[in-house]
């Protein structure tokens, strides 16, 4: 097993797992404390790491190092300096594991200019306080490098390792808005004509996929998690309203004001609240199978969870559907204050909003033109190329 020395002059063991593509990463792990954390020194995995870490070693190069001595001690930050200088990287991506993590984010706080990102994956809700997402971004609120949480249990051990490693992607980037951190993928020339994509619910960004790709092309694109969705935060608090305001949020902290925004499904109703309140934050406005804001009739009966993991926070569902229900009248006056452009995709018969409701909408904006592609509600994914002809065709700015 390699080592490395740090400034005690102690040699230290860590583990190598995998040989995937790209920079190590350096996951810090383990406490023999803890009966439902396996990966301390003496626990089954051993300094290897725990058993779900180990689909991420088809994805990258694992270094791994147990958070505590063989005595139980906790290691100082310094340690883990020292592995970094020992492995010549000047910046480290840093996974803390369960009891692991308590020494990630100590080490961040300490070093912020040293860690390119963090990932903590967490035991989850009910755990130790010590743990939490909450006391971690307190201790965290020097670092400006990409963080995500994930929950063990929501996640199994292939899903854990496609999270992070899509945290890990380099078109990745972060960004805060009033204290939540919103992931976001940035494509196209520095420069370029500046476009918004913002999904629909339970979605993320990468539902985009190749309409992102080719929109590319001339366009600097900025697609968006909004919180509880995709690899952003998930602190609660959902509604359009409160993504409206994040959205605008968004806009502003990366300078985009006047950007295209083109929209589907709940990020459309985000999209068209702020085109109404914040007329100067949107150029032109494109809105996929928006919600219409009419009271849903019948209204939808408090849903329930359904089992497994989520890619979402399940929150969000009950707060959005009760909007539906019983929508602020005043999201359905105020699309006449709408100055942008705007184009209304409906997806036909099959779609999710009643067609006359669209075709209505498109009738209360100004400055709007309504389009059918028979696609169903996701008609960026189901018919991309009728999807971008009708964005090309009605421009963008």
């Amino acid at each position: 097993m390699p080592t490395f020395t740090p400034r005690d002059g102690v040699a230290r063991a860590y583990g190598v797992r995998g040989d995937g593509p790209g920079r190590a990463l350096v996951c810090l792990i383990g406490d023999p404390d803890d009966p439902d954390d396996p990966s301390g020194p003496d626990g089954p995995s051993g300094p290897s790491g725990p058993e779900e870490l180990t689909p991420l070693a088809g994805q990258r190069t694992l270094v791994t190092l147990s958070a505590r001595d063989a005595d139980g001690r906790p290691r100082p930050a310094d340690v883990v300096d020292a592995l970094r200088v020992h492995l010549g990287q000047e910046r480290i991506d840093l996974l803390g594991h369960l009891a692991g993590g308590e020494l990630a984010v100590r080490y961040a706080a300490v070093h912020p200019d040293r860690v390119r990102s963090l990932v903590l994956v967490t035991p989850g809700p009910g755990a130790d306080p010590a743990h939490s997402p909450e006391r971690a971004r307190r201790a965290l609120g020097a670092l400006t490098a990409p963080v995500a949480f994930l929950e063990r249990g929501t996640e199994d051990a292939v899903a854990l390792a496609r999270a992070v490693a899509a945290f890990l992607d380099p078109a990745v980037r972060t960004v805060a808005v009033d204290g939540v951190r919103l992931a976001y993928r940035v494509a196209g020339p520095e420069g370029g004509r500046p476009l918004v994509l913002v999904h629909g619910r339970g979605e993320s960004a990468t539902t985009w996929g190749p309409v992102m790709g080719e929109l590319a092309a001339d366009h600097r694109v900025y697609a968006v998690d909004l919180r509880g969705h995709g690899l952003s935060d998930r602190p609660g608090g959902y509604g359009f309203d409160v993504f409206r305001d994040e959205l605008g949020g968004f806009l502003k902290a990366l300078g985009l004001a006047g950007a295209t925004v083109v929209a589907h499904s709940m990020g459309a109703g985000a999209a068209c609240l702020l085109a109404q309140r914040e007329p100067a934050l949107v150029g032109r406005l494109v809105l996929e199978e928006p919600p219409s804001f009419v009271p849903l009739d019948p209204p939808r009966p408090v849903p329930q969870r359904p089992g497994g993991r989520l890619a979402f926070d399940w929150g969000i569902v009950p707060a959005t559907d009760a909007q539906l229900n019983a929508p602020d009248p005043a999201w359905r006056a105020g699309l006449r204050a709408i100055t942008a452009p705007t184009l209304v995709l409906a997806g036909g018969p099959a779609g999710h909003v009643p067609q006359d409701q669209l075709a209505g909408l498109a009738e209360a904006v100004p400055d709007a033109r309504l389009v059918t592609i028979e696609a169903g509600h996701l008609v960026h994914e189901t018919r991309p190329a009728a999807f971008l002809a009708a964005i090309r065709e009605f421009g963008t700015g």
